[in-house]
């Protein structure tokens, strides 16, 4: 019996391991998938959740992204405008510190946008250290759903 029970119990956490990273792992969905298509996506521009929130009009090419509100707990994310491929999302093009919920945020961008593409907002998580680093800084999902937090946007001339 006592062999079963640790069996048991290595079993019941690896089923619990898979389930939470189905969970997180269901709100990575992107547009297209689901049948609902980018443009679809793309007319509002907005990713509401219940405590975390990125809102982001269409906007004209160029430098700096405007996105019109950042609603997150203290302490605060990054707000990095990423490329989007596809369905999938590309590189970064800038990213900035915002501290908490805040209005009309400007990003600068390292390189700018283009006219006629679709771009996206996705907020990160801070390591502390100062500096944006995709490759160290996490996805910011929202407490509640378990989402990423990320809202597309197309451009004009």
């Amino acid at each position: 019996m006592k062999n079963f029970s640790n069996n048991s119990f290595v079993a019941g956490v690896m089923v619990g391991v898979l389930l939470t990273g189905f969970w997180f792992l269901g709100g990575n969905t992107m547009p297209g998938s689901s049948g609902s298509s980018l443009s679809q996506a793309t007319t509002t521009g907005i990713v509401n959740t219940k405590s975390s929130s990125v809102s982001v009009a269409n906007q004209s090419a160029g430098e700096t992204v405007m996105v019109e509100s950042v609603t997150v707990p203290p302490p605060g994310v990054w707000v990095a405008v990423r490329e989007v491929i596809g369905s999938d999302l590309g590189n970064v093009l800038g990213a900035a510190r915002v501290n908490g919920p805040r209005s009309n945020v400007s990003v600068s961008l390292l390189r700018a946008t283009e006219p006629g593409r679709t771009y996206a907002v996705q907020l990160y998580r801070d390591d502390d250290n100062g500096a944006f680093d995709v490759a160290v800084n996490s996805v910011y999902v929202d407490f509640d759903t378990g989402a990423r937090v990320v809202a597309y946007f197309n451009t004009t001339e």
